[in-house]
Protein backbone atom coordinates (compact mmCIF):
# COMPACT_ATOMS: atom_id res chain seq x y z
CA UNK A 1 0.00 0.00 0.00
CA UNK A 2 1.17 3.54 -1.19
CA UNK A 3 1.74 6.68 0.39
CA UNK A 4 -1.37 7.94 -1.18
CA UNK A 5 -3.63 5.06 -0.79
CA UNK A 6 -2.76 5.28 3.31
CA UNK A 7 -2.91 9.28 3.72
CA UNK A 8 -6.28 8.97 1.47
CA UNK A 9 -8.33 7.04 4.34
CA UNK A 10 -8.59 9.42 7.14
CA UNK A 11 -9.17 12.46 4.77
CA UNK A 12 -11.50 10.56 3.35
CA UNK A 13 -13.53 10.17 6.72
CA UNK A 14 -13.23 13.80 8.02
CA UNK A 15 -14.58 14.66 4.44
CA UNK A 16 -17.59 12.07 4.67
CA UNK A 17 -18.34 13.12 8.34
CA UNK A 18 -18.29 17.33 7.37
CA UNK A 19 -20.57 15.80 4.34
CA UNK A 20 -22.77 14.35 6.69
CA UNK A 21 -23.22 18.01 8.58
CA UNK A 22 -24.11 19.65 5.32
CA UNK A 23 -26.10 16.86 3.56
CA UNK A 24 -28.61 16.40 6.40
CA UNK A 25 -28.94 20.21 7.42
CA UNK A 26 -28.50 21.96 3.40
CA UNK A 27 -31.66 24.70 4.79
CA UNK A 28 -29.24 25.81 7.37
CA UNK A 29 -26.36 25.97 5.02
CA UNK A 30 -28.27 27.28 1.91
CA UNK A 31 -29.49 30.12 4.22
CA UNK A 32 -26.18 31.24 5.14
CA UNK A 33 -24.49 30.73 1.32
CA UNK A 34 -27.04 33.05 -0.16
CA UNK A 35 -26.74 35.74 2.44
CA UNK A 36 -23.10 35.65 1.99
CA UNK A 37 -23.15 35.61 -1.68
CA UNK A 38 -25.69 38.61 -1.23
CA UNK A 39 -23.09 40.32 0.52
CA UNK A 40 -20.42 39.97 -1.75
CA UNK A 41 -22.27 40.82 -4.54
CA UNK A 42 -23.29 43.86 -3.57
CA UNK A 43 -20.14 45.36 -4.15
CA UNK A 44 -20.57 44.50 -7.95
CA UNK A 45 -22.17 46.01 -10.94
CA UNK A 46 -24.78 43.56 -11.21
CA UNK A 47 -25.47 44.21 -7.28
CA UNK A 48 -25.82 47.71 -7.56
CA UNK A 49 -28.40 47.12 -10.72
CA UNK A 50 -30.34 44.94 -8.86
CA UNK A 51 -30.23 46.61 -5.73
CA UNK A 52 -28.72 44.07 -3.71
CA UNK A 53 -28.54 46.26 -0.58
CA UNK A 54 -32.07 46.01 -0.15
CA UNK A 55 -32.81 42.27 -0.62
CA UNK A 56 -32.87 40.79 3.28
CA UNK A 57 -34.55 37.31 1.72
CA UNK A 58 -34.87 35.22 -0.75
CA UNK A 59 -38.33 36.84 -1.78
CA UNK A 60 -36.75 40.12 -1.98
CA UNK A 61 -34.23 38.34 -4.31
CA UNK A 62 -36.93 36.90 -6.63
CA UNK A 63 -37.99 40.48 -6.88
CA UNK A 64 -35.05 41.98 -7.86
CA UNK A 65 -33.25 39.58 -10.05
CA UNK A 66 -35.06 37.64 -12.77
CA UNK A 67 -33.94 34.21 -14.04
CA UNK A 68 -31.53 34.73 -17.35
CA UNK A 69 -29.73 32.49 -19.34
CA UNK A 70 -26.25 32.88 -20.83
CA UNK A 71 -27.63 35.74 -22.87
CA UNK A 72 -29.11 37.32 -20.34
CA UNK A 73 -25.85 37.85 -19.07
CA UNK A 74 -24.02 38.43 -22.01
CA UNK A 75 -23.41 42.23 -21.36
CA UNK A 76 -22.00 41.34 -18.22
CA UNK A 77 -19.71 38.87 -19.77
CA UNK A 78 -18.41 41.62 -22.58
CA UNK A 79 -17.59 43.70 -19.70
CA UNK A 80 -15.37 41.18 -18.28
CA UNK A 81 -14.19 40.16 -21.43
CA UNK A 82 -12.98 44.06 -21.98
CA UNK A 83 -11.02 43.70 -18.25
CA UNK A 84 -13.94 45.10 -16.52
CA UNK A 85 -13.71 44.50 -12.52
CA UNK A 86 -16.20 43.85 -10.08
CA UNK A 87 -18.93 43.17 -13.09
CA UNK A 88 -20.56 40.11 -11.92
CA UNK A 89 -18.33 39.15 -8.66
CA UNK A 90 -15.69 41.30 -6.55
CA UNK A 91 -12.28 41.73 -8.66
CA UNK A 92 -11.65 39.37 -12.10
CA UNK A 93 -12.37 35.88 -13.05
CA UNK A 94 -9.39 33.17 -12.20
CA UNK A 95 -10.76 31.73 -15.58
CA UNK A 96 -13.22 32.26 -18.09
CA UNK A 97 -14.53 28.80 -19.14
CA UNK A 98 -15.50 28.06 -22.87
CA UNK A 99 -17.98 26.34 -23.69
CA UNK A 100 -20.04 25.71 -27.04
CA UNK A 101 -23.66 26.60 -26.52
CA UNK A 102 -26.53 25.07 -28.41
CA UNK A 103 -28.32 28.29 -28.75
CA UNK A 104 -25.59 31.04 -27.62
CA UNK A 105 -22.44 30.07 -29.84
CA UNK A 106 -19.25 29.86 -27.93
CA UNK A 107 -19.88 30.79 -23.87
CA UNK A 108 -17.79 32.45 -21.73
CA UNK A 109 -18.58 31.14 -18.10
CA UNK A 110 -16.64 32.85 -15.11
CA UNK A 111 -14.62 31.15 -12.50
CA UNK A 112 -13.42 33.12 -9.64
CA UNK A 113 -10.62 32.32 -7.22
CA UNK A 114 -13.69 31.38 -4.52
CA UNK A 115 -15.15 29.25 -6.81
CA UNK A 116 -12.31 26.67 -7.64
CA UNK A 117 -12.75 24.99 -4.40
CA UNK A 118 -16.10 23.70 -5.56
CA UNK A 119 -14.85 22.43 -8.51
CA UNK A 120 -11.55 20.71 -7.37
CA UNK A 121 -12.68 20.08 -4.26
CA UNK A 122 -16.46 18.28 -5.08
CA UNK A 123 -14.33 16.67 -7.27
CA UNK A 124 -11.82 14.91 -4.53
CA UNK A 125 -14.45 14.55 -2.68
CA UNK A 126 -16.42 11.74 -5.01
CA UNK A 127 -13.39 10.14 -5.05
CA UNK A 128 -13.25 10.19 -0.77
CA UNK A 129 -16.55 9.11 -0.53
CA UNK A 130 -16.02 5.82 -2.82
CA UNK A 131 -12.93 5.51 -0.53
CA UNK A 132 -14.70 5.79 2.57
CA UNK A 133 -17.23 3.26 2.15
CA UNK A 134 -15.39 1.11 0.42
CA UNK A 135 -12.12 0.97 1.70
CA UNK A 136 -10.76 0.74 -1.45
CA UNK A 137 -7.93 3.13 -2.16
CA UNK A 138 -5.18 1.25 -3.64
CA UNK A 139 -6.43 3.06 -7.03
CA UNK A 140 -4.74 5.78 -5.75
CA UNK A 141 -1.17 4.56 -5.65
CA UNK A 142 -1.21 3.66 -9.86
CA UNK A 143 -1.83 5.19 -12.79
CA UNK A 144 -4.95 7.55 -13.70
CA UNK A 145 -5.93 8.67 -16.76
CA UNK A 146 -8.61 11.49 -17.34
CA UNK A 147 -10.30 11.93 -21.14
CA UNK A 148 -10.73 15.45 -21.24
CA UNK A 149 -9.88 19.00 -23.56
CA UNK A 150 -6.93 20.42 -24.36
CA UNK A 151 -5.89 22.21 -21.07
CA UNK A 152 -3.98 24.86 -23.53
CA UNK A 153 -4.97 28.75 -22.68
CA UNK A 154 -5.29 31.79 -24.15
CA UNK A 155 -5.75 35.22 -22.79
CA UNK A 156 -7.96 38.00 -23.31
CA UNK A 157 -7.74 40.99 -21.12
CA UNK A 158 -5.09 38.98 -19.02
CA UNK A 159 -7.71 36.41 -18.04
CA UNK A 160 -6.93 32.78 -18.84
CA UNK A 161 -9.29 31.29 -21.08
CA UNK A 162 -10.17 27.92 -21.94
CA UNK A 163 -12.26 24.73 -21.69
CA UNK A 164 -13.25 23.23 -18.14
CA UNK A 165 -12.05 20.42 -17.82
CA UNK A 166 -8.41 22.18 -19.28
CA UNK A 167 -8.99 24.45 -16.85
CA UNK A 168 -8.96 21.71 -13.90
CA UNK A 169 -6.09 20.33 -15.63
CA UNK A 170 -3.84 22.94 -14.19
CA UNK A 171 -5.61 22.50 -10.68
CA UNK A 172 -4.91 19.06 -10.35
CA UNK A 173 -3.17 18.56 -7.20
CA UNK A 174 0.53 17.87 -6.49
CA UNK A 175 0.16 14.54 -5.16
CA UNK A 176 -1.41 13.60 -7.74
CA UNK A 177 -0.39 15.18 -10.89
CA UNK A 178 2.83 12.14 -10.79
CA UNK A 179 0.59 9.17 -11.50
CA UNK A 180 -1.63 10.86 -13.87
CA UNK A 181 -2.20 10.38 -17.99
CA UNK A 182 -1.76 11.21 -20.95
CA UNK A 183 1.11 13.70 -20.81
CA UNK A 184 0.35 17.02 -21.50
CA UNK A 185 1.69 17.47 -24.55
CA UNK A 186 -1.06 15.23 -25.53
CA UNK A 187 -3.34 15.83 -23.97
CA UNK A 188 -2.49 19.65 -25.41
CA UNK A 189 -3.25 18.02 -29.02
CA UNK A 190 -6.52 19.62 -30.46
CA UNK A 191 -7.32 16.69 -33.43
CA UNK A 192 -9.53 14.39 -31.05
CA UNK A 193 -8.64 11.10 -33.29
CA UNK A 194 -5.14 11.96 -33.46
CA UNK A 195 -5.16 12.61 -29.50
CA UNK A 196 -7.04 9.32 -28.74
CA UNK A 197 -4.27 7.09 -31.05
CA UNK A 198 -1.62 9.13 -29.19
CA UNK A 199 -3.17 8.29 -25.99
CA UNK A 200 -3.56 4.55 -26.61
CA UNK A 201 0.50 4.58 -27.50
CA UNK A 202 1.12 5.93 -23.83
CA UNK A 203 -1.38 4.17 -21.87
CA UNK A 204 -1.09 0.74 -23.32
CA UNK A 205 1.53 -0.88 -21.32
CA UNK A 206 0.46 1.47 -18.10
CA UNK A 207 -0.78 0.14 -14.76
CA UNK A 208 -4.16 2.01 -15.31
CA UNK A 209 -6.14 1.81 -12.32
CA UNK A 210 -8.97 4.84 -12.73
CA UNK A 211 -10.04 6.09 -16.12
CA UNK A 212 -12.05 8.92 -15.91
CA UNK A 213 -14.32 10.68 -18.62
CA UNK A 214 -17.62 10.66 -21.22
CA UNK A 215 -18.62 7.21 -21.72
CA UNK A 216 -18.73 7.43 -25.76
CA UNK A 217 -14.98 8.27 -26.19
CA UNK A 218 -13.87 6.25 -23.25
CA UNK A 219 -15.56 3.84 -25.68
CA UNK A 220 -14.03 5.19 -28.53
CA UNK A 221 -10.27 4.44 -26.49
CA UNK A 222 -11.21 1.59 -25.89
CA UNK A 223 -11.87 0.12 -28.93
CA UNK A 224 -8.82 1.68 -30.06
CA UNK A 225 -6.86 -0.19 -27.36
CA UNK A 226 -8.47 -3.83 -28.51
CA UNK A 227 -7.46 -2.83 -32.00
CA UNK A 228 -4.11 -2.30 -31.32
CA UNK A 229 -3.62 -5.25 -28.89
CA UNK A 230 -5.98 -8.02 -29.61
CA UNK A 231 -6.73 -8.03 -26.12
CA UNK A 232 -9.76 -7.51 -23.79
CA UNK A 233 -9.19 -3.72 -21.82
CA UNK A 234 -8.99 -6.18 -18.42
CA UNK A 235 -5.83 -7.98 -19.73
CA UNK A 236 -4.29 -4.74 -21.09
CA UNK A 237 -4.68 -2.98 -17.30
CA UNK A 238 -5.53 -6.10 -14.45
CA UNK A 239 -5.69 -3.28 -12.27
CA UNK A 240 -8.59 -1.09 -13.98
CA UNK A 241 -11.01 -0.86 -11.04
CA UNK A 242 -12.89 2.22 -10.94
CA UNK A 243 -14.77 4.44 -13.68
CA UNK A 244 -15.48 7.69 -12.93
CA UNK A 245 -18.19 9.02 -15.79
CA UNK A 246 -19.98 12.33 -16.05
CA UNK A 247 -22.00 14.76 -18.77
CA UNK A 248 -24.81 11.85 -19.80
CA UNK A 249 -26.65 9.11 -18.55
CA UNK A 250 -24.19 5.82 -17.84
CA UNK A 251 -27.35 3.69 -18.93
CA UNK A 252 -27.22 3.33 -22.56
CA UNK A 253 -23.65 2.39 -23.00
CA UNK A 254 -22.77 0.33 -19.56
CA UNK A 255 -23.46 -2.87 -21.04
CA UNK A 256 -21.32 -2.34 -24.33
CA UNK A 257 -18.73 -0.39 -21.84
CA UNK A 258 -18.36 -3.36 -19.20
CA UNK A 259 -18.00 -6.28 -22.52
CA UNK A 260 -15.21 -3.71 -23.40
CA UNK A 261 -13.63 -4.06 -20.46
CA UNK A 262 -14.61 -8.03 -19.78
CA UNK A 263 -15.40 -7.71 -16.40
CA UNK A 264 -17.68 -5.46 -14.04
CA UNK A 265 -16.08 -2.85 -12.33
CA UNK A 266 -17.38 0.13 -9.65
CA UNK A 267 -18.32 3.68 -11.61
CA UNK A 268 -18.75 7.00 -9.65
CA UNK A 269 -21.15 9.54 -11.63
CA UNK A 270 -20.40 13.16 -11.27
CA UNK A 271 -22.40 16.20 -12.26
CA UNK A 272 -19.98 18.99 -13.15
CA UNK A 273 -20.63 22.05 -15.39
CA UNK A 274 -18.67 24.82 -16.52
CA UNK A 275 -20.73 27.12 -14.78
CA UNK A 276 -20.47 24.66 -11.49
CA UNK A 277 -20.26 21.11 -9.86
CA UNK A 278 -23.55 20.39 -8.97
CA UNK A 279 -23.65 16.83 -7.43
CA UNK A 280 -21.72 13.66 -7.25
CA UNK A 281 -22.61 10.11 -6.73
CA UNK A 282 -21.30 9.63 -2.85
CA UNK A 283 -22.28 6.14 -2.31
CA UNK A 284 -22.54 2.83 -4.58
CA UNK A 285 -25.61 1.56 -2.16
CA UNK A 286 -28.05 4.73 -3.12
CA UNK A 287 -29.42 5.86 -5.69
CA UNK A 288 -28.78 9.08 -7.23
CA UNK A 289 -26.36 12.08 -6.66
CA UNK A 290 -25.85 13.97 -3.77
CA UNK A 291 -26.44 17.79 -4.28
CA UNK A 292 -23.81 19.79 -3.01
CA UNK A 293 -25.52 22.31 -0.75
CA UNK A 294 -22.62 23.93 0.98
CA UNK A 295 -20.10 24.37 -2.07
CA UNK A 296 -20.78 27.88 -3.54
CA UNK A 297 -24.00 27.55 -4.71
CA UNK A 298 -27.10 28.84 -3.56
CA UNK A 299 -29.87 26.36 -5.97
CA UNK A 300 -33.23 27.56 -6.66
CA UNK A 301 -35.40 25.06 -8.82
CA UNK A 302 -38.58 25.64 -11.21
CA UNK A 303 -40.83 23.00 -12.26
CA UNK A 304 -40.13 22.31 -15.75
CA UNK A 305 -43.80 21.98 -16.40
CA UNK A 306 -44.08 25.86 -15.31
CA UNK A 307 -41.06 27.15 -16.91
CA UNK A 308 -42.06 28.99 -19.63
CA UNK A 309 -44.75 30.45 -17.76
CA UNK A 310 -45.15 33.87 -16.76
CA UNK A 311 -46.10 32.86 -12.99
CA UNK A 312 -43.34 30.01 -12.65
CA UNK A 313 -42.57 29.66 -9.42
CA UNK A 314 -38.77 29.88 -7.86
CA UNK A 315 -38.34 27.26 -5.24
CA UNK A 316 -35.53 27.11 -2.72
CA UNK A 317 -33.82 23.62 -1.99
CA UNK A 318 -36.19 22.98 1.17
CA UNK A 319 -39.09 23.53 -1.35
CA UNK A 320 -38.41 20.90 -4.07
CA UNK A 321 -40.97 17.45 -3.68
CA UNK A 322 -39.40 14.35 -4.42
CA UNK A 323 -40.47 12.86 -8.45
CA UNK A 324 -40.80 16.32 -9.90
CA UNK A 325 -39.31 17.08 -12.94
CA UNK A 326 -37.53 20.72 -12.37
CA UNK A 327 -35.52 23.13 -13.92
CA UNK A 328 -32.16 23.73 -12.16
CA UNK A 329 -31.16 27.65 -11.50
CA UNK A 330 -28.10 28.84 -10.21
CA UNK A 331 -26.44 31.68 -7.90
CA UNK A 332 -22.85 30.75 -7.53
CA UNK A 333 -19.37 32.28 -5.94
CA UNK A 334 -18.61 32.70 -9.66
CA UNK A 335 -20.76 35.48 -10.24
CA UNK A 336 -23.91 33.56 -11.83
CA UNK A 337 -27.51 35.37 -10.50
CA UNK A 338 -30.37 33.47 -11.40
CA UNK A 339 -29.13 31.87 -13.94
CA UNK A 340 -30.93 28.96 -15.64
CA UNK A 341 -28.23 26.14 -16.43
CA UNK A 342 -30.77 24.53 -19.28
CA UNK A 343 -30.64 21.19 -17.14
CA UNK A 344 -33.59 19.31 -15.38
CA UNK A 345 -33.41 17.20 -12.43
CA UNK A 346 -35.69 15.28 -10.09
CA UNK A 347 -35.33 14.42 -6.32
CA UNK A 348 -35.11 10.68 -5.30
CA UNK A 349 -34.44 11.59 -1.49
CA UNK A 350 -34.34 14.59 0.51
CA UNK A 351 -32.28 15.18 3.49
CA UNK A 352 -29.74 13.97 1.81
CA UNK A 353 -30.85 15.54 -1.81
CA UNK A 354 -30.32 13.40 -3.80
CA UNK A 355 -31.33 13.59 -8.02
CA UNK A 356 -30.90 12.33 -11.31
CA UNK A 357 -30.20 14.01 -13.97
CA UNK A 358 -33.13 13.92 -16.34
CA UNK A 359 -32.48 16.36 -19.75
CA UNK A 360 -32.40 19.81 -20.90
CA UNK A 361 -35.20 22.12 -20.60
CA UNK A 362 -34.82 22.79 -24.51
CA UNK A 363 -34.23 19.47 -25.28
CA UNK A 364 -37.68 17.63 -25.77
CA UNK A 365 -40.51 16.78 -28.45
CA UNK A 366 -43.84 18.25 -28.34
CA UNK A 367 -44.10 18.58 -31.94
CA UNK A 368 -47.91 17.26 -30.72
CA UNK A 369 -48.48 18.15 -27.24
CA UNK A 370 -46.59 15.03 -26.40
CA UNK A 371 -43.86 16.81 -24.83
CA UNK A 372 -41.04 13.91 -24.61
CA UNK A 373 -38.28 14.47 -22.14
CA UNK A 374 -34.86 12.83 -22.00
CA UNK A 375 -35.46 11.14 -19.36
CA UNK A 376 -38.02 9.25 -20.66
CA UNK A 377 -36.38 8.57 -24.15
CA UNK A 378 -33.15 6.85 -22.64
CA UNK A 379 -35.43 4.67 -19.71
CA UNK A 380 -37.68 3.24 -23.13
CA UNK A 381 -34.47 2.41 -24.66
CA UNK A 382 -32.68 0.78 -21.44
CA UNK A 383 -35.89 -1.27 -21.10
CA UNK A 384 -36.30 -2.16 -24.52
CA UNK A 385 -32.64 -3.88 -24.68
CA UNK A 386 -33.23 -5.48 -21.33
CA UNK A 387 -35.28 -7.39 -23.66
CA UNK A 388 -33.05 -7.67 -26.61
CA UNK A 389 -29.67 -8.56 -24.14
CA UNK A 390 -28.10 -9.51 -28.23
CA UNK A 391 -28.02 -5.83 -28.63
CA UNK A 392 -24.73 -3.77 -28.60
CA UNK A 393 -25.32 0.24 -28.79
CA UNK A 394 -23.59 2.75 -29.47
CA UNK A 395 -25.57 6.01 -30.11
CA UNK A 396 -28.86 7.59 -30.70
CA UNK A 397 -30.85 10.15 -31.20
CA UNK A 398 -34.88 11.05 -31.58
CA UNK A 399 -36.63 13.60 -33.58
CA UNK A 400 -40.30 14.25 -34.98
CA UNK A 401 -41.25 13.70 -38.24
CA UNK A 402 -44.17 15.87 -39.00
CA UNK A 403 -44.36 15.50 -42.92
CA UNK A 404 -43.91 11.76 -43.69
CA UNK A 405 -44.11 10.28 -47.45
CA UNK A 406 -47.05 8.22 -46.19
CA UNK A 407 -48.98 7.67 -43.33
CA UNK A 408 -49.56 9.64 -39.79
CA UNK A 409 -46.69 11.94 -38.34
CA UNK A 410 -44.11 10.15 -35.96
CA UNK A 411 -41.21 9.70 -33.98
CA UNK A 412 -38.29 8.92 -35.67
CA UNK A 413 -35.19 6.75 -33.87
CA UNK A 414 -31.77 7.61 -35.40
CA UNK A 415 -29.69 4.68 -33.97
CA UNK A 416 -26.15 3.14 -34.65
CA UNK A 417 -25.51 -0.30 -33.48
CA UNK A 418 -22.29 -2.33 -32.75
CA UNK A 419 -25.00 -5.18 -32.72
CA UNK A 420 -28.02 -4.73 -34.13
CA UNK A 421 -31.47 -6.40 -32.23
CA UNK A 422 -32.07 -10.04 -34.35
CA UNK A 423 -35.87 -9.31 -34.78
CA UNK A 424 -35.68 -4.84 -35.55
CA UNK A 425 -39.64 -5.17 -36.04
CA UNK A 426 -40.36 -6.75 -32.21
CA UNK A 427 -37.41 -4.35 -31.17
CA UNK A 428 -39.46 -1.33 -32.47
CA UNK A 429 -42.65 -1.98 -31.09
CA UNK A 430 -41.29 -3.18 -27.88
CA UNK A 431 -39.67 0.27 -27.60
CA UNK A 432 -42.75 2.03 -28.71
CA UNK A 433 -44.85 -0.07 -26.14
CA UNK A 434 -42.08 1.32 -23.75
CA UNK A 435 -42.97 5.13 -24.87
CA UNK A 436 -46.70 4.95 -24.53
CA UNK A 437 -46.63 3.30 -20.87
CA UNK A 438 -43.49 6.49 -19.80
CA UNK A 439 -45.48 9.21 -21.45
CA UNK A 440 -49.53 9.19 -21.17
CA UNK A 441 -49.98 12.14 -23.89
CA UNK A 442 -47.82 10.32 -26.33
CA UNK A 443 -49.69 7.29 -25.48
CA UNK A 444 -52.80 9.18 -25.99
CA UNK A 445 -51.95 10.47 -29.41
CA UNK A 446 -50.66 6.49 -30.50
CA UNK A 447 -54.04 5.56 -29.58
CA UNK A 448 -56.07 8.48 -31.03
CA UNK A 449 -54.15 7.52 -34.35
CA UNK A 450 -52.71 11.08 -34.52
CA UNK A 451 -49.48 10.14 -34.49
CA UNK A 452 -48.18 6.38 -36.09
CA UNK A 453 -45.83 4.05 -34.31
CA UNK A 454 -42.20 5.44 -33.52
CA UNK A 455 -39.93 4.32 -36.41
CA UNK A 456 -36.20 2.86 -36.39
CA UNK A 457 -33.80 4.38 -38.69
CA UNK A 458 -30.40 2.59 -38.49
CA UNK A 459 -27.21 4.15 -38.94
CA UNK A 460 -23.49 3.15 -39.62
CA UNK A 461 -21.44 2.05 -36.25
CA UNK A 462 -19.27 5.57 -37.04
CA UNK A 463 -22.42 7.60 -37.47
CA UNK A 464 -22.33 10.00 -34.76
CA UNK A 465 -18.01 10.00 -34.56
CA UNK A 466 -18.43 11.12 -38.27
CA UNK A 467 -21.31 13.96 -36.97
CA UNK A 468 -19.42 15.02 -33.95
CA UNK A 469 -16.75 15.45 -35.93
CA UNK A 470 -18.01 17.53 -38.95
CA UNK A 471 -19.78 20.00 -36.27
CA UNK A 472 -15.82 20.44 -34.39
CA UNK A 473 -17.42 18.67 -31.46
CA UNK A 474 -15.31 15.34 -31.74
CA UNK A 475 -14.25 14.42 -27.79
CA UNK A 476 -13.71 15.95 -25.13
CA UNK A 477 -16.90 17.00 -22.74
CA UNK A 478 -19.29 17.24 -25.92
CA UNK A 479 -22.42 15.28 -26.72
CA UNK A 480 -24.49 14.46 -28.61
CA UNK A 481 -28.59 15.27 -27.58
CA UNK A 482 -30.40 12.42 -27.07
CA UNK A 483 -33.67 14.12 -28.60
CA UNK A 484 -34.43 17.90 -30.33
CA UNK A 485 -38.43 19.41 -31.26
CA UNK A 486 -36.67 19.79 -34.64
CA UNK A 487 -35.34 17.90 -37.36
CA UNK A 488 -31.32 19.61 -37.66
CA UNK A 489 -29.44 16.91 -36.06
CA UNK A 490 -30.99 13.94 -38.09
CA UNK A 491 -30.96 15.74 -41.28
CA UNK A 492 -27.16 16.16 -41.05
CA UNK A 493 -27.28 12.08 -40.52
CA UNK A 494 -29.05 11.42 -43.15
CA UNK A 495 -25.68 10.13 -45.50
CA UNK A 496 -25.20 7.63 -42.42
CA UNK A 497 -28.20 5.99 -42.79
CA UNK A 498 -27.83 1.89 -43.77
CA UNK A 499 -28.84 0.87 -47.31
Amino acid sequence: MGIRSILSKPLAKWVVNDQKKWALNPDKFQSKLFQNLIKSGSNTQFGRDHNFNDIQNHSDFTQQVPIRDYEGFKPYIDKILKGRKDVLWPGKPAYLAKTSGTTSGVKYIPITKDSIPNHIKSARNALLSYVNETGKSNFLDKKLIFLSGSPTLTYISGIPIGRLSGIVNHLIPAYLKSNQLPSYPTNCMEDWEQKVDQIVQETENQDLSLISGIPPWVQMYFDKLITRKGKSIKDIFPNFSLFVYGGVSFDPYQKKIFETIGKTIDSIETYPASEGFIAYQDSQASKGLLLLSNSGIFFEFIAASDFFKESRKRLRLEEVEIGVNYAVILNTNAGLWGYAIGDTVKFLSTYPHRIIVTGRIKHFISAFGEHVIGEEVEKAMNLTCQKFPEIELIEYTVAPQVNPKSGLPLHEWYIAFAQKPHDLPAFKKELNLNMQQLNSYYDDLIRGTVLDPLQVVTLKADAFIQYMKSIGKLGGQNKVPRLSNDRKIVEALYSFIEK
